[in-house]
């Protein structure tokens, strides 16, 4: 079924055509939001649809310029957002962006390395709780289908079975590895000390320190879990899929790090 729109022809694919722009459009607006790519997201948006208008009155040299500029920018666009791009690819294959998909699907694009053992994550909580009574400052990243390795810096490898005493002790406040970030990986822990990268993100609350902008600055870049114990407050919170979660409760926790969506 073919209409007129003006001088346009329109059609029921055009329209899936626009509603499917729409939605990435959007999820990249939502990736973007808070930070300094937002402004360029808007500016190449603008010159894009200044092309396309161009493009429609036939005013040729112009169009001819902002064509190469659209051509040639694509490969400076994959580099001014190449964080924002894979937070989106990781958006697209994480779990919970095929948890109301068909079974299928979900059989297909599911891992069975997304949730922690009970034992151990008895073990992370029961440290966590213990450390947040004495508002001892941790910082934990537990992997979950993907390797998060790569994104820490300055880490002292370890490869010890995890338990609740060693994590107290690595970030007791005397330990030389307290100050920084311990990554679990198949149930162990594999290093400590480690450096994480931190969010650019507008977002985050006034009086949010490092701590919690390094937990969410992962949570930004990969898929783990980031546990964390605020040495101010004594409170336990996470970051997960790019966003940062305040002051949880241990059932929630327990339920993220056992693959549970929160």
């Amino acid at each position: 079924m073919i209409g007129t729109l003006g001088f346009l022809d329109f059609n029921a694919i055009d329209g899936i055509d626009i509603v499917l722009v729409g939605i990435i459009i959007y999820q990249l607006y939502k990736l973007t939001r808070g930070t300094v790519a937002i402004k360029i997201f808007f500016g190449i948006l603008a010159i894009y649809f200044l092309w396309k208008l161009v493009s429609a009155f036939q005013m040729e040299m112009l169009g001819e310029i902002l064509g190469q500029f659209i051509g040639v920018g694509v490969i400076a666009l994959m580099i001014v957002f190449q964080q924002e791009l894979r937070q989106f690819l990781l958006f697209i294959g994480n779990r919970e962006f095929l948890s109301n998909k068909p079974s299928f699907l979900q059989k297909w694009f599911s891992n069975k390395d997304q949730q922690v053992d009970n034992k151990f994550a008895d073990s992370i909580i029961r440290a966590c709780e213990r450390m947040a009574d004495s508002k001892t400052g941790a910082l934990i990243v537990v992997s979950r289908s993907s390797d998060p390795s790569p994104f820490i810096r300055s880490s002292r490898k370890i490869d010890a079975v995890l338990t609740a005493v060693l994590l107290e002790s690595i970030f007791f406040k005397n330990s030389p590895l307290h100050d920084g970030a311990v990554l679990i990986q198949n149930d162990r822990i594999q290093s400590a000390g480690g450096v994480l990268p931190a969010s650019e993100s507008d977002d985050l609350l006034k009086g949010v320190g490092m701590r919690h902008r390094a937990a969410l600055g992962m949570a930004e870049q990969t898929d783990a879990v980031v546990v964390l114990v605020s040495e101010e407050t004594g409170k336990i919170s996470y970051a997960m899929a790019g966003k940062l979660n305040m002051r949880c409760t241990t059932t929630e926790l327990r339920n993220v790090l056992n693959g549970g969506v929160e």
